[in-house]
């Protein structure tokens, strides 16, 4: 008989030390899977899925990475996780939710890992949302192309590749096209892998899709397609060594499409014997019988091989005995990471320096984004029409792009979900994107990204992963812009916890926030009402101020007194509080010149955090309180703001706290008089004020 060695070299390239790592990670995988089997009164507590079939093309994969590489491995891929370094011991304190959990501290699923390790790939957080993973993964990949164009950041002596694991059930997910589009469009350096097992959960290929992913990765030019058995682990590792080599040499995408047999539950709270008919035909092909006769074929013994399967099964044993021993969280635990700390916690810088002119609010929020591209080479802006040839829609990225260069500032296509995802994995790799969705009603394909990505990734990864964006939302109704071009949004996503919400109503703060917003390292949107950009509103001058030096920021969740009431008249008990934001602001402002000294008008400034002491001082102060509001008034933030007053201000208040916004319909008219009678004015707040303060 030949020597291994020998035997070996005449099948494949790949070192005997490596097909014994292989084999030995392929029979954990297989032995964890079955110890969770075994087990599964215990373990099914928390539902989990195991790479079952999958592992031959998981192990390839994995083993190949190196540190600088950022993966996207999605919940079937215990076995990749574990080619990467990670042990039985860390995926079984996450299957049963502990709080040593070194992914999320028994925050989210098994196999949903998170992981910073300077001797692993990086993996940020990955959500359960089946397909979700693309959009973040891609904008790591975009962000590791952009540094590597501005020469910024850590070199490496083998330039660093994005692995992005999916599910080919979910290639049919409209935002894994977006992904795909935009690593053809700018040449990624990113792999798609996508473990086709033919099912979702109980739907068949047959019935959901008309094409494998390489049938559908064809509508995307510039993406190269691969195929492999991925029951074969020599042939997996081949066609992975191929495609991760043409990534880091040539930076280009590649999809790997491999074909795998589902030999286990769809989760373990969705078993295979409820539905499937066709178990037979995939036991025929598990990677694991057939690794290990092709590994006895080379000339590897027996012997050799049960030695690491009983290392295995006793690997298994003992780290399941720990992890059942492991501490649970307690109850406090619930209240960590949420957010980042911000290293801003007081207003600095000049607010109002000596001899500038008042400047119009689009113009502030302008010169704040130069002046953080200026001083910050991470700081990039992208989005619909942002680019050279207009700098937004209302101006507010004017000149950007001439000046820093079309690699820091660039037109996006009209994909809102990318636009927001993708600043999940460029703020992975250490940059800070300031994106833009174009109008507010435009938001709504972005909201899945922004709640199951963004807002969760600090509190799911335990902190490793807090996502550092701006995300700008032109709002509010402005000039007849009709049923899609006004709507008012924040109660939907003040309803995202995880994020942070500004809404300026002058320049000086619209730059002191933006500024502020930039150091966060939490995710912040910011809402900029397009009546207010040029102060073209009648009645709206007071948003127009000196602008801010370029120092100037502004602490989160603390609000202004944008107008003060007499001594005397708080003194007579003749005066009220208006708690309001935006344009809100503004109606308040000109209403208020009707009642002379009577009025203090609180300008929120943030919706989240909210500065809910300054809220309650004014409202304790004055004893009456209408909350103004764009949105209509049902349902909204504006209520919610209400009943905390009613909640932590009872005993002060001489009446109920009253609201007041659009009507109840279900969009504004494009038609001026309908326009008029749909929102609040000056003139309808004027009117309210005068029923409170004689009440």
């Amino acid at each position: 008989m030949a020597t291994t060695k020998k035997a070996t070299n005449k099948l494949t390239n790949i070192s005997k030390q490596n097909l014994l790592k292989a084999y030995k990670l392929m029979a954990t995988a297989k032995t964890l899977a079955d110890k969770y089997e075994e087990t599964f009164k215990v373990v099914s507590k928390y539902v989990h899925a195991t790479s079952r079939g999958h592992e031959a093309i998981q192990i390839a994969t994995g083993m190949q990475l190196l540190p600088q590489d950022y993966l996207s491995a999605y919940y079937r891929d215990d076995a990749m996780l574990l080619s990467i370094g990670c042990t039985p011991h860390d995926l079984m304190l996450q299957l049963m939710a502990k709080k040593d959990d070194p992914f999320s501290g028994g925050r989210t699923y098994y196999a949903h890992p998170s992981l910073k390790d300077e001797d692993k790939p990086k993996i940020p957080h990955q959500s359960s949302a089946t397909g979700m993973q693309a959009i973040p993964t891609t904008g790591i990949a975009m962000g590791i192309q952009y540094k590597e164009l501005r020469n910024i950041g850590e070199k490496h002596k083998e330039a660093p590749v994005v692995v992005c694991s999916l599910g080919d059930a979910c290639i049919t997910e409209g935002e894994v096209s977006e992904a795909f589009q935009m690593a053809a469009l700018k040449q990624l350096p990113i792999i798609y892998l996508v473990q086709d097992n033919e099912w979702d959960i109980s739907a068949h290929a047959s019935e959901i899709r008309s094409g494998d992913a390489t049938e559908y990765i064809k509508g995307f030019p510039g993406i190269k397609a691969m195929k492999v058995n991925g029951t074969n682990f020599l042939k997996c590792y081949e066609t992975m060594e191929e495609a991760i080599q043409y990534v880091r040499k040539e930076r280009k995408p590649v999809l790997v499409h491999a074909k795998v047999p589902l030999l286990n539950h769809h989760t373990s709270g969705v078993r295979k014997e409820w539905y499937r008919d066709d178990l037979e035909e995939h036991m025929q092909f598990d990677p694991y019988p057939f690794f290990r006769k092709q590994l006895e074929d080379m000339g590897i013994s027996k012997k050799e091989l049960d030695n690491k399967e009983e290392d295995a099964r006793l690997l298994v044993d003992d780290h399941y005995d720990k992890a059942l021993k492991a501490e649970d969280p307690s109850p406090h635990d619930l209240f960590t990471h949420d957010f980042a700390p911000t290293p801003i916690t007081e207003e600095r810088g000049e607010r109002e320096p000596k001899g500038k002119e008042k400047a119009v609010m689009v113009d502030s929020a302008l010169f704040a984004v130069q002046e953080l591209m200026e001083k910050h080479d991470e700081c990039l802006l992208y989005g619909q029409d942002v680019g050279h040839r207009l700098g937004g829609v209302f101006r507010e990225a004017a000149t950007l792009a001439q000046k820093f260069g079309k690699d820091r500032v660039f037109n996006t296509p009209i994909q809102e979900a990318f636009i927001v995802g993708s600043t999940v994995g460029m703020s992975a790799v250490g940059l800070k994107p300031i994106v833009e969705v174009q109008f507010a009603d435009y938001i709504w394909p972005g909201l899945n990204q922004l709640f199951t990505e963004v807002s969760r990734s600090c509190y799911l990864t335990n902190g490793k992963y807090p996502v550092s964006m701006i995300l700008r939302v032109p709002i509010g109704a402005y000039g007849s812009g009709g049923p899609y071009h006004s709507s008012s949004v924040e109660s939907v996503v003040a309803n995202i916890r995880g994020i942070k919400i500004a809404y300026p109503s002058t320049g000086a703060d619209m730059k002191g926030l933006m500024k502020s917003a930039y150091y966060d390292p939490n995710p912040v949107v910011i809402f900029e009402h397009k009546g207010l950009y040029w102060s073209k509103v009648k009645g709206t001058d007071a948003a127009k101020t000196v602008e801010p030096d370029a120092d100037y920021v502004i602490p989160f969740g603390k609000a202004r007194i944008a107008l003060k009431a007499s001594q005397e008249a708080i003194e007579n008990g003749e005066t009220m509080t208006i708690i309001t934001y935006g344009m809100g602001v503004h109606w308040s402002l000109n209403a208020a010149k009707k009642f002379k000294g009577k009025i203090e008008i609180v300008d929120l400034r943030t919706l989240h955090p909210l500065d809910t002491a300054t809220i309650y001082q004014s409202v304790r102060t004055h004893g009456k309180c209408l909350v103004v509001t764009e949105e209509p008034v049902n349902n909204t933030f504006a209520q919610s703001i209400a009943a905390r007053v009613q909640e932590n201000c009872f005993e002060y208040l001489d009446g109920p706290v009253r609201t007041i916004g659009s009507e109840n319909m279900p969009a504004i008219p494009l038609n001026s008089t309908l326009e008029a009678a749909m929102i609040p004015s000056a003139e309808k707040v004027e009117s309210v004020l005068s029923q409170m303060l004689t009440d």
